[in-house]
Parts: C-alpha cells; structure tokens; sequence
C-alpha cells in the first residue's frame, strides 16, 4: 500500500523554510518572486507559454555571472513539477550522466515527478558527454556500447522525456552541433538599479532587517548590475548595520559600510581599479592585450573576462579592439586624470 504524502501546516512549512540555508531562502522560488529579465519571462513570452503548456524543452540560459541561470532552472523544475538534477561540466562523466538518466525512467515507471537536468558552464561540457547528449536530446535513447575491440557493439535504448536545461557565461564557446539541439536560448541581461533595488528590499525582509528606499537606492547602484553582488552587499551592511547598532539600514550606514568594503559610487572594487590604472597609468591607456594587463594586476585572464570586463564594457570605461584594451575619455574623467591625449599637448 503506497504512503500517502505528509501535507505540511502553514507553521511547518514556514519552519522549514527557515531551517534552509540563507542562501536558499533568499533565491526566488517562482516567476512571480522572480525579478527582472522581462525581455523573455513577462507575461506571454515564449518561456511562459512553453511552461503553462507543460511543452518546455531543451533551453539555454546565458548572461553575466549573478544574474539568476542556476535560480531560473530550480524556478522551472518546481513549476514544471520536476525533480531538479544538476551534472558538473567538469567533473562528471558518462557514468553520472547514464546513472541520472537510468533513475529518470525509473521515476517515470513509479509514476512519480519528471526529471529537469541542469548543466551549469554547460560550454566547458567535456565531449564524451556532449556526444551522449546529442540521441538523448533528439530521439530521447541512449547508446551504449558492449564489449571490447572488434567484438564490441553499440545498441539503443529509449529513455523518458526529460528537460534539459544548460547555463553558460560564455555562449559563444558552445559547440555549433549542441547550441543547435536546444529550442530555446535566452541571453540575461544585466539589472537596472530599479530592479535591484527590489531585489534588495526582499532580501532584507528574508534577513528581518528594516532598510530604507535611500539605503537600499545606494546599496543597488553600486551592486554592478548583478543581484547575486546586490546580496552579498546587503548582507555585509547588514553585519555592519548590526555592530553600529542601529535600528536598521540607513543611507549613511550602507555608505560606510560599502566604503568600508572598498566599492566605491559606482560599484568599483579594488580589482577594477587596479585594472583601470593600470591601463592608464602603466600602458598608457592602451592599448595593450589580456595576458599582459592580468600578469601586471596578477590576476587570472578569464576571471578579468567573465567577472570585471562586463561591467566595465557597460560603463564604457574600456574598449575591446584587435590590438588590446584602452581606457576610454569616460574612465579618465571618474578617475580624475588627464587623457593620454591632454598629456601630449
């Protein structure tokens, strides 16, 4: 006789809420909660009418680090009742992806949840899997191979519907072959300080932290962009806000706890500073190439790619040309410094 399923009171359900890591409890848990991106999940875009149809395929999610991938994919398991299942890029193999697939036909046959396979950086997938993937997500079968040498033979078979979902921050190093195969990809965009300002104040209520329109204003104007940043910068304040012992998060705590963090009006951290004197200041704005400007901070070339230049790009405080980066007019004048085109006059 099958168990019937414990159906939780209101108060137990919101104990184990709070019994979640913050982390968690602070990530959005449906569309509704979900803020911003409005290009691909407002009311009648695809995404929706995919999902209300119960019809979401293969999708991709690509955009700047923090800005919601991997809570967009837990977001899309639970209202597509699905089980959430994540594969590393890196780590896993065939093995773990076969192991996943298996459990998702046995789910099936129990008649119990479908299953949702998130693959986060999704473009470093090594190629065994990527090959294993291609039937999987076409024809829903796999092919196994059996035995060894000569006398080895590859056989099909068929395994259950499922979703597959990838993230990247660099799209375009997926393979042409397995971007193809997906129905949907969607680019995230940066946030606007409006969204983030939202952003913030339902984090500060998960936190049980009063924070006033000013406070959370400069809180998001300084968070990049990027609500994973405009968390952690709360959460920081919070800390600061706590040890001031204040009732509360003021505009004159977030900016003393922010400059305290050393992000300054604009969000700049101590790395983009390094960056942009050093292209000023050392190469003479520019232009000069990725590996020479990471060595001369001593910072990794893709963690400058993928987490600083975004924002500076947007800012317009640096351009990309053939030849290396250069700091543009814009960055001089934040920086208070004469061009390289005053100081030759």
């Amino acid at each position: 006789m099958t168990a019937m399923p414990h159906l939780f009171t209101a108060d137990e359900a919101k104990n184990r809420r709070q019994a979640e890591p913050l982390a968690v409890r602070m990530r959005p848990q449906t569309l509704d909660d979900f803020v911003g991106q409005e290009h691909f999940l407002g009311e009648g875009k695809l995404l929706r009418r995919l999902l209300a149809a119960d019809r979401l395929g293969s999708v991709i999610f690509h955009g700047p680090p923090g800005t919601g991938k991997t809570t967009l994919a837990h977001i899309l398991a639970c209202s597509s009742q699905s089980t959430f299942r994540q594969l590393s890029a890196v780590s896993d193999g065939v093995k773990q992806l076969r192991e996943i697939l298996t459990e998702a036909e046995h789910r099936l046959s129990t008649q119990q949840q479908k299953t949702l396979l998130f693959i986060d950086e999704i473009h470093r997938i090594n190629r065994s899997i990527e090959e294993y993937l291609y039937p999987a997500m076409e024809d829903y079968a796999v092919d196994i191979m059996l035995g060894k040498g000569p006398s080895a033979r590859s056989i099909r078979i068929d395994i259950p519907k499922f979703t597959l979902i990838g993230a990247t921050t660099r799209a375009g190093l997926l393979t042409a072959p397995l971007r193809d195969r997906f129905g949907v990809i969607n680019k995230l965009e940066m946030y606007t300080v409006e969204e983030l300002e939202t952003v913030i104040k339902r984090s500060a209520s998960i936190l049980s932290i009063k924070i006033g329109d000013d406070a959370a204003h400069e809180i998001a104007r300084r968070s990049r962009g990027t609500p994973r940043i405009a968390n952690r910068l709360l959460k920081r304040v919070r800390d600061f806000a706590q040890v001031a012992g204040g009732d509360g998060i003021t505009r004159q705590i977030a900016d003393k706890g922010l400059s305290a963090l050393e992000v300054d009006a604009i969000g700049l951290d101590n790395v983009d500073r390094q960056m942009m004197l050093g292209i000023m200041q050392k190469f003479g704005g520019g232009p000069v190439g990725l590996e020479t400007l990471a060595a001369s901070i001593g910072e990794d070339p893709g963690t400058i790619e993928d987490v600083y230049e975004p924002y500076l790009l947007q800012l317009g405080y640096i351009n990309k040309t053939p030849r290396g980066r250069m700091a543009t007019r814009l960055a001089y004048e934040h920086f208070g410094l004469p061009s390289s085109e005053q100081l030759r006059f």
